[in-house]
């Protein structure tokens, strides 16, 4: 019996021995393997390269007739490859020669360019490579998007291994949801002022893009909106601007009052109340009826110390940025001046995190619309579209905002037949005014013929106020 116990506990000790090296052997079988595929996963991760190239040798290149969209494009796409991966890529114009691999931005002298002509739309861009390049390509402004989606989609990381189509790609810019509201007015801008491109040449215009459209016809989303006042009458522009600004149908003249006279939250304010920043801006001075209606209460729209005094209220509460009187001279220095007030303006307002509620305004359509002069209107329609398309450029690269394009009323009952244009009028008409749109939410203005009202309550309730305006 003690034989037996004791070959039974040898038995179990040998038993325990080959179990202890089994599992030391296992262990070290798994420390091998899980090293190797570490290994091979940093292996893999240091790789930086679009289609087979490595990042390192390409060389970012746009059309030296280009100097404003696609440069700025290929600015960014060279800034935010060195941010990602700490690889910078040089800069150069096509004219300044061939490189091996290209990232080619805009319509340049390369052959991919001819190639990738592509037929887009709206605010759709192209992209296409071959053995050598990779080609951007969107009309005007829309050079933006197609940078930011370039990045976005394959410059994932410090390490990546993209592969960009060797077929022609057509695609819609990046939409997030939105934190930032911009309201573009054009102060007289019915539909048929948007439509002079049809008979007159933006390209005589030396601040011109040399477009042959206006800019809101790109945008996504169209639309129209009623503008009578209260009294359902032809609007002034302190009605039309308060009704833009507050939601409220007023009485001409009165600037951000109701009816009765009573003042009434604007846009601005409540954009200031929900911590975010505010800007009104405008090509006429800050009393202007319209900037006015954006930042002050005045039952006048001429009292202007009632809407100074209101202005600098709102600007001590809020900290609301009013840069007004910017009707500077119709040439490219004076364009580039106004383009730069805005960008910084931009810049300023991007610093809050809360997001922020701008609005500008094309003021001087109207004045010209009441002198029936065609060509200066037609000159501050192409001013209003260089502003647009540096908003929109702004929308591309920040896709969380929003952008509206609207007028506070028709001036001067401008009729086109063929490519003739007339005005009938020197005053106010009551003719519906267009709505452009982008954004998150700007589909609800799509094929809609709303009342004015509609454009302010709609935006607060994106920012979670479903009771603004009448």
């Amino acid at each position: 019996m003690r034989k037996i116990k004791i070959i039974s506990l040898m038995l179990a000790i040998l038993l325990m021995l080959s179990l202890f090296v089994s599992c030391n052997n296992n262990t070290g079988d798994a420390e091998t393997s899980n090293a190797d595929t570490q290994s091979l996963e940093t292996e893999n991760s240091e790789v930086r390269q679009i289609n087979g190239v490595p990042l390192e040798e390409y060389t970012i290149v746009y059309s030296a007739k280009d100097v404003d969209y696609s440069q700025r494009a290929a600015k960014y796409i060279s800034e935010q490859i060195e941010a990602r991966t700490q690889v910078k890529l040089e800069v150069k114009k096509d004219k300044d020669g061939f490189f091996d691999h290209e990232i080619v931005v805009g319509e340049t002298s390369r052959d991919i360019s001819a190639t990738l002509n592509a037929d887009t739309k709206g605010t759709q861009f192209a992209i296409l490579a071959d053995d050598n390049h990779i080609a951007l390509e969107g009309d005007y402004f829309v050079i933006a998007a197609a940078a930011y989606f370039f990045v976005e989609t394959y410059v994932t990381g410090e390490y990546f291994n993209a592969q960009v189509p060797k077929e022609v790609s057509i695609h819609e810019p990046i939409v997030k949801e939105a934190k930032n509201y911009i309201m573009l007015i054009g102060d007289g801008m019915g539909k048929n002022q948007t439509k002079l491109f049809e008979a007159m040449d933006a390209e005589d215009l030396p601040y011109s893009d040399g477009e042959d459209i206006f800019y809101g016809y790109l945008l996504p989303y169209q639309g129209q909106a009623l503008t009578n006042n209260v009294k359902n009458q032809t609007t002034d522009s302190a009605a039309g601007g308060t009704a833009l600004a507050t939601g409220y149908k007023t009485k001409n003249y009165f600037v951000g009052k109701d009816q009765d006279g009573n003042d009434v939250q604007s846009l601005t304010e409540l954009a200031g109340s929900l911590n975010m920043s505010t800007a009104v801006m405008s090509t006429d001075p800050a009393v202007g009826a319209t900037p006015a209606t954006f930042s002050a209460h005045a039952n006048d729209r001429y009292d202007e110390e009632d809407i100074k005094a209101t202005q600098k209220a709102l600007q001590e509460q809020y900290g609301t940025i009013i840069t007004c009187d910017l009707n500077y001279s119709f040439d490219k220095s004076g364009v580039k001046l106004l383009e730069k007030k805005v960008n910084d303006t931009l810049d300023k307002l991007s610093e809050n995190e809360n997001g922020f509620f701008m609005m500008y305004e094309e003021a001087k359509i109207d004045g010209y619309c009441h002198g029936n002069n065609l060509d200066s209107t037609f000159k501050c329609v192409v001013r209003f579209n260089q502003v647009i398309g540096i908003v929109m450029e702004y929308a591309f690269y920040n896709p969380d905002t929003f952008v509206l394009i609207t007028a506070d009323h028709e001036t001067g009952a401008l009729t086109k037949e063929g490519s003739t244009f007339k005005f009938n009028s020197g005053d106010h008409s009551s003719a519906n005014v267009p709505i452009f749109a982008y954004g998150d939410g700007a589909e609800f203005f799509n094929d809609r013929t709303c009342s004015n009202i509609t454009i302010p309550k709609k935006i607060a309730s994106y920012w979670g106020v479903e009771k603004f305006g009448q």
